[in-house]
């Protein structure tokens, strides 16, 4: 009976991910008996997988030297560097420009309070991200912890 419900949580859990991961594209129609023209076609923003981004500021306020990153690769692994230690975590992008990070793992380094303050504000504002957008070459990632605004990074 437990392997019955397992495997019906992860069909369940394909079905759903497969769903909310693929690309949606709508096409507009020319207007009926109208003149005829090209197809408009209309496709959902996808997140920038392969990107290294480096966050500049958390809820408005400017981040000093220290320097989080972020990058979700083709698996959908997310990896960074969260102002002390270094993290891991699955992210599905969903439609409408959704994003959901799963569990995170990362590394037992302790450093001193500030940077620590830092890591645990940033680590729960990626945990609780809920959407994201990216706009005039930044990425910014918003949810119940508030706001990350990442740039580009250049190494």
């Amino acid at each position: 009976m437990k392997r019955f419900k397992n495997a019906a949580a992860g069909l369940l859990l394909a079905l759903v991910g497969g769903v909310f991961i693929a690309p949606a594209i709508a096409q507009e129609q020319p207007p009926a008996g109208g003149k005829s023209g090209a197809l408009t076609t209309m496709q959902q923003k996808q997140f920038p997988v392969g990107v290294q981004w480096v966050l500049v500021s958390l809820n408005g306020k400017s981040i000093g030297l220290t320097q989080p990153t972020l990058q979700l690769d083709a698996q959908l692994r997310m990896r960074g560097f969260s102002g002390c230690n270094t993290f891991s975590a699955v992210a599905y992008p969903l439609k409408n420009q959704g994003l959901a990070v799963g569990p995170l793992a990362l590394t037992r380094k302790e450093c001193a309070k500030a940077e620590m303050d830092l890591e645990k504000a940033y680590l729960l504002g990626l945990r609780t991200t809920g959407k994201w957008e990216e706009r005039e070459g930044n990425l910014f990632l918003f949810g119940q912890a508030g706001e990350l605004k990442f740039d580009r990074a250049l190494f």
